[in-house]
């Protein structure tokens, strides 16, 4: 089994006159199973369809478009593993540099709304052509939305993209539903009902009689508290037992969202992860330059899917669900054992994880009968009393991975909710996440230490970090080790004012931190922290919620955190004085910056 064909020679060479699916992505082509083109389009092959990658193919040249002529079934469209926008753009709006998902690191492979884009140019070279939509941008947009870049309400991609179904979340039995209606002839238009998809019609008997509808598009465009409370409707029904199908009307159309498809077996997780994956870049494309994107994830081994954490700023649960899906031990060490046979593999496995690492099992039993809660979380600033706590499966992995041979180092990099280690009464893991899993530091992810940003970004409270980091280097301590915290911290989160971002400030300095980088809050759609920020409303409550908007207190907020550096001088002693905190400007060791503009360093000449 070799790489999937990505030109039409290949195409050929492998006996395909026309292909069933043309896949149209904006990373280059990288056969491992950390990118859900390689994952879907595996799939499809497995249930015998053929599928070609048209990989960041020219919007200005339809041309680059019928490299295999047009597909029998239809083409599949995505940005890639990572949102268009938010790969062009840092939160402040300037362009990045660099793409790591292209060879080279070449920026501009793939266009701004690359999903739009792409079906624009789809629908010029093959007008009934059938076009399916998915991955994290699609899917982020399936209904109405805010969208950071323009500062204005969006259509449903759907309609944008004037494509003819949306498959949402990670798709692989939706997506084997629609090719096998579609193989039997079945009209787009028609197919209404699959799980996990996103349709449209202007036909109201296709709308579902259990359906909830939503505010109208014209509404939520004009009307903030409508937006919010459509919001909430959304993310109340984002579980697959308890959701009913979601409606918003645009005019005269509709866009149906049904409830997404099931969570994936164990059984069904490792067939997955057991799909016939080259695990590497196309060699075609690694010619053209090295693709960083690769670096980090081809060691690593996915061990589950979904999070219950439910973070405000984080779209995970509308793309992955809150319901934790895992691969047995055997089928983890089954690629472990692949990965040590290759070439380049030095002895480091470099994660074992998901989304959050330490999430390997559901949160509670009751989920497998009656879904996920949706008017309570699971984890967070409060914490379920029905919440499962163990790491026993996970670490039983971890030990078998440590024993393989060939293997020297088994590390987690992949998210550790220390609220979650916390809250477990047993402390192996803890224990032996320090004494085997830790690269010289840990990174985990308190975010801010102020109770009112914690409460709406729906993180633990600052007192069980502080036991969290006391008891972490006193196990370094008993195991004669001197490995750090990195703690990611994030400024202008909704909730955030001057004074929250000063409370941050000055924990940062009582812990002797120095953060080099510090997140400013980046508005993604389909968050409630993004409603937050657009509504100034707490889509749970409806209350007024404070949001920093102006690049300027932006800018504020993150120098407070980042004091210490000689450039931030101007804006610090300003929020402080803005703030009536001028008690924090002076000499004292509890003050933040002196009277006096410090030197900036000049560098000895040559």
């Amino acid at each position: 089994m070799g790489f999937l064909p990505i030109s039409r020679q290949e195409m050929t060479a492998l006996g395909i006159q026309q292909p069933d699916f043309v896949f149209v992505s904006g990373d280059a082509y990288c056969d491992h199973p950390s990118f859900g083109t390689a994952i879907i389009s595996r799939i499809l092959e497995r249930h015998g369809f053929s599928v070609c990658i048209l990989s960041q193919p020219d919007i200005n040249n339809p041309k680059d478009f019928l490299e295999f002529g047009k597909p029998k079934l239809g083409w599949l469209v995505s940005s890639g593993n990572i949102d268009s926008m938010v790969n062009h753009y840092t939160v402040a709006l300037r362009h990045r540099k660099k793409d790591y998902y292209t060879p080279g690191g070449v920026m501009g492979k793939r266009p701004d709304r690359a999903v739009i884009r792409y079906s624009e140019t789809i629908r010029k070279i093959d007008p009934n052509g059938n076009i399916i939509l998915g991955g994290v941008e699609a899917s982020l947009r399936r209904m109405g939305h805010y969208d950071y870049w323009s500062d204005s309400v969006h259509k449903s991609i759907l309609l944008d993209a004037d494509a003819d179904i949306l498959v949402y979340g990670m798709a692989e039995l939706a997506i084997v539903e629609v090719a096998e209606a579609l193989q039997s002839g079945f009209d787009l238009q028609y197919l209404t009902y699959v799980k996990g998809t996103v349709v449209k019609t202007e036909d109201p008997a296709f709308i579902p009689s259990n359906a909830i509808h939503l505010p109208t598009f014209q509404t939520i465009q004009k009307n903030r508290f409508e937006y919010a409370k459509s919001f909430m409707l959304q993310y109340k029904n984002s579980d697959s037992i308890i959701a009913k199908p979601l409606v918003e009307q645009y005019g005269t159309a509709y866009v149906i969202q049904n409830p997404p498809t099931r969570p994936l077996t164990e059984f069904e997780m490792d067939e997955v992860y057991d799909l016939p994956f080259m695990r590497a870049p196309h060699p075609d494309l690694e010619k053209q330059g090295h693709i960083a994107a690769m670096d980090e994830i081809k060691f690593l081994i996915t061990a589950n899917r979904g999070c219950f954490g439910g973070c405000s700023f984080c779209a995970l649960t509308s793309h992955q669900g809150r319901v934790i899906q895992s691969r047995s031990k055997e089928s983890i060490v089954k690629e472990a054992k692949q990965i040590i046979q290759d070439k380049d593999f030095k002895g480091y496995i470099h994660d074992v994880g998901g989304p959050t690492a330490n999430f390997y099992r559901k949160a509670c039993e009751k989920q497998e009968t009656y879904g996920v809660c949706a008017n309570k979380a699971c984890i967070g600033y409060e914490t379920c009393n029905n919440l499962i706590v163990t790491h026993e499966d996970y670490l039983d992995v971890l030990r078998t991975l440590r024993e393989l041979d060939g293997v020297k180092k088994v590390f987690i990099r992949s998210g550790i909710r220390y609220d979650y280690l916390m809250y477990d009464k047993n402390e192996e893991f803890f224990k032996e996440l320090v004494e085997h899993h830790v690269s010289g530091q840990l990174k985990v992810a308190p975010e801010h230490v102020s109770p009112d940003v914690l409460k709406a970004m729906g993180k633990p409270t600052r007192n069980l970090y502080d036991r969290f980091v006391k008891r972490y280097y006193e196990i370094n301590a008993s195991l004669n080790k001197n490995q750090f915290l990195v703690p990611y911290l994030m400024s202008s989160h909704p909730g955030s004012t001057l004074k929250d971002a000063i409370i941050l400030a000055e924990y940062v300095r009582d812990m002797n931190y120095n953060p080099e980088q510090v997140q400013d809050f980046y508005p993604t759609p389909l968050t409630m922290a993004t409603t937050m920020y657009h509504t100034g409303l707490d889509p749970r409550t409806l209350e007024p919620i404070y949001v920093a908007k102006s690049k300027h207190e932006k800018a504020m907020q993150r120098a407070l955190i980042q004091y210490r550096n000689p450039k931030n001088y101007d804006l610090v002693m300003e929020a402080l004085t803005k703030a009536n905190r001028r008690d924090l400007i002076g000499k004292g060791k509890h003050c933040l910056v002196s009277s006096r503009r410090p030197f900036k360093h000049i560098k000895p000449s040559k």
